[in-house]
């Protein structure tokens, strides 16, 4: 990483990345430093993150370049520099934005100095754009999902010019690395492998917001792991909206199933996790490979969305009903206590009652350890939000209880097959709900509590599992194990 403290802001600033931000982190610093020493104290920043663990790792890059800046954590939305960091896969996803909003303004009244900037995937959306510089000219900065890297420039340009900055890329194919980033926990880490998608599932807006699919440099990665490892990360998460056709952008291009072979001999390493697998791309190569690499985790998030041929047609999936099975029945030949979970939607438009026994079907015969199940939102901007026979309240409601109260039925059998095992638990985070015990994960991605300490965390212990409640385990560790 630059040394701030090594860089002349009074030089032009650089026009290669990353040195142009590490430039304008040394600039803002400089304007930052000056605020503090007026105020007597360090300013703080409050950064929220709406969506999902793609979100979640841009909102630690964007802490890590303020930190740089010096900026220091504040516990609420009461701090000097308030970072929204959007979602936008469901319209409520924006409402909820639009409301801590209302509180904001308010905030910023008795706070004048308060500086307010959005980013993320709601802002990819020109309406939400033109939204804010109509209503919310409070907001300070507005940037989306592709120039998250020009924060630290983007910042600058707003306090030098004393007004509202935004800058929207349509998309991008560049990708920077080696900015700082803040990391949530010590022990583990997502790494994004690529960006964007090219699915264009019919129900959902992602492609148009985090744009076209662009894969990391496989020695990208491989080097930022390291560094990881090298920082005391014992479990990484690869990150991508489909991991599963990773590589195909390179000039070189390799598969996923070569790369999770390359992490997987990283030194000091101990578990490797991914998401998100698309179905259409599940190859027999990435089977074997989750089979053969002792470091990844036998478990598999494998998005159903709808066991009806016909409405996955219509939901422009790229697999049917028989596809997908075969699937599942390749994954556990191989890896037969593989753990998978998935993703469903109730009610897309045109769904009928026999689409819907389809759905139950696949249920019933793959026995999820786990889903997600979800009602179908109608998202402006997608194909599917002006299709006709959208499906009543009524029915999806009956639908969507039908098939929690399955799903949770065969979840709570999988889970009971575990008690009394002894099994490796990485130790996450302390009880919140019961003194003396830490909370910690399986292989499988299941939640076990058992008594520990707070310097147990980060660290795999053998535990055996004494009682299953539901979904989640109590245990005790076994030394001798």
């Amino acid at each position: 990483m630059i040394n701030l403290d090594d860089i002349d802001i009074t030089q032009t600033p650089p026009t290669h990345e990353p040195e142009r931000q590490y430039y304008y982190m040394a600039k803002a610093r400089q304007h930052v430093k000056k605020k503090s020493e007026e105020l007597g104290r360090p300013l703080t920043l409050f950064l929220k993150t709406f969506g999902c663990q793609m979100n979640a790792r841009d909102s630690e890059k964007l802490v890590g370049i303020l930190e740089q800046i010096g900026y220091v954590e504040g516990n609420d939305e009461h701090s000097d520099f308030i970072v929204y960091n959007t979602c936008t896969v469901r319209e409520n996803a924006n409402n909820k934005v639009y409301g801590r909003l209302g509180y904001l303004q308010n905030y910023k009244k008795k706070n004048p100095l308060m500086k307010i900037a959005l980013c993320g995937c709601m802002m990819q959306e020109p309406e939400v754009v033109e939204n804010i510089k109509k209503h919310y000219k409070f907001v300070d900065i507005v940037f989306g999902t592709h120039n998250i890297f020009k924060f630290a420039e983007i910042l600058c340009n707003n306090i030098e010019s004393g007004s509202q900055v935004i800058d929207i890329w349509k998309d991008t194919n560049q990708i920077v690395e080696d900015l700082p980033v803040k990391r949530k926990f010590s022990f583990k880490s997502g790494v994004n492998i690529m960006f964007g998608c090219n699915n264009f599932c019919s129900y959902c807006i992602v492609p148009y917001v985090r744009g076209r699919e662009r894969s990391r440099e496989p020695k990208d990665i491989i080097r930022e792991i390291e560094k990881l490892v090298a920082d005391g990360v014992c479990e990484i998460m690869l990150l991508g909206q489909n991991v599963n056709s990773y590589g195909k952008t390179l000039d070189n291009p390799i598969t996923f199933a070569e790369l999770l072979r390359e992490v997987n001999k990283i030194e000091g390493l101990k578990r490797i996790r991914f998401m998100t697998s698309h179905p259409k791309d599940l190859s027999d190569d990435l089977i074997m490979a989750i089979k053969e690499c002792d470091k990844v985790c036998k478990h598999m998030h494998l998005p159903l969305q709808s066991g009806s041929s016909r409405v996955l047609k219509e939901m422009n999936r790229h697999y049917d009903k028989e596809k997908y099975l075969d699937e599942v029945k390749r994954l556990r030949e191989q890896i037969p206590d593989i753990a998978i979970t998935t993703d469903i939607i109730v009610g897309f438009p045109g769904e009928t009652e026999e689409d819907f026994l389809e759905t139950m079907d696949v249920v019933k015969q793959v026995r999820y350890d786990s889903a997600f199940t979800f009602i179908y939102s109608k998202r402006t901007g997608t194909r599917a939000a002006t299709m006709e026979n959208q499906v009543s309240d009524d029915v999806v409601k009956d639908r969507f209880d039908r098939l929690l109260k399955e799903v949770q039925t065969i979840s709570s059998e999988k889970a009971k097959c575990y008690e009394g095992k002894v099994v490796p638990v990485l130790a996450e985070e302390m009880d919140d709900q019961k003194d003396g015990y830490v909370t910690g994960r399986m292989d499988n991605n299941s939640i076990v509590h058992f008594p520990g300490t707070e310097d147990m965390i980060g660290n795999i212990y053998n535990v055996k599992l004494d009682e299953c409640r539901g979904f989640y385990y109590m245990g005790e560790i076994k030394e001798d194990a």
